[in-house]
């Protein structure tokens, strides 16, 4: 609580407006990222330290989505993934898992009627085992999915119901499926081919150049485990939901002082 005290106070003087614009200029918008990945953490967290219900921290993390492709949109960064519900987070409390899923729903609704959306042609798009959700959350998925299936500026992907290491699984029985339908070889199947059936397909540019990880833990945990073989990771202290601008252009900077070699 001292913290966001602390955080306050500090906004509310100016200081990390006018770090924000001195970090602004140091960004070279010529070299960022194509595909930036998001792991989404410490909503409960932030919620706990407030003294409030969890579902308190997702709501705050909600709107810093929109924040964030807004600063993303600012860069012409072209495509964004979040991860907002593993697999494995079905398992957290019932109650926390419905109000969840009423979030999602609301958001996905919201997200598809956004002036912002259509204004920047913004293609939403759901990855996960989707089946697994309640039929209102589908159904929200579906509304903006089709609202938005036309754009392609700039793409927006939520890892809802989502497992990497079950992306793999679910691309293999695919591609089983067709070698067994005889549409194709055994030895057709090259990482290129693992590739065009995973759930990023879709994207002109599907592996992540930069995966961010927020609340200080640092590990991947299931996300695009394929697709990061070759990311840069940025690992921020800050909890999601008070993650600022200024955190957001510190891992821009940070991307780029460094060097892809892409294991040459």
């Amino acid at each position: 609580m001292i913290l966001i005290k602390i955080y306050d106070f500090f906004n509310k003087i100016g200081i990390f407006k006018f770090y924000e614009k001195m970090l602004e200029r140091e960004i070279n918008k010529k070299n960022v990222p194509k595909h930036i990945g998001v792991i989404m953490d410490g909503n409960r967290r932030m919620a706990k330290i407030m003294g409030d219900k969890p579902i308190r921290g997702h709501y705050i993390g909600a709107k810093k989505v929109r924040e964030f492709v807004g600063w993303c949109v600012g860069l012409n960064i072209k495509i964004i993934t979040l991860y907002s519900f593993s697999l494995e987070n079905f398992n957290r409390p019932k109650d926390e898992v419905d109000e969840l899923m009423d979030l999602f729903e609301r958001e996905f609704r919201k997200i598809a009627d956004d002036k912002d959306v259509h204004k920047y042609k913004i293609h939403i798009k759901a990855i996960g085992r989707i089946e697994l959700l309640p039929e209102r959350v589908r159904e929200a998925i579906d509304y903006a999915e089709n609202k938005t299936k036309d754009y392609d500026n700039y793409f927006v992907n939520v890892a809802i119901a989502y497992g990497g290491q079950q992306e793999i699984v679910d691309a293999i029985k695919k591609i089983a499926q067709k070698i067994k339908n005889n549409e194709m070889d055994v030895e057709d199947i090259t990482v290129e081919t693992i590739s065009k059936h995973l759930y990023t397909s879709h994207l002109p540019h599907p592996n992540p150049d930069l995966i961010i990880r927020t609340s200080g833990e640092e590990r991947i945990s299931n996300f695009l485990i394929w697709q990061s073989s070759y990311s840069e990771l940025y690992f921020c202290e800050t909890y999601w939901p008070k993650f600022r601008k200024i955190d957001f252009l510190r891992s821009i900077r940070d991307y780029q002082r460094r060097q892809r070699r892409f294991g040459k």
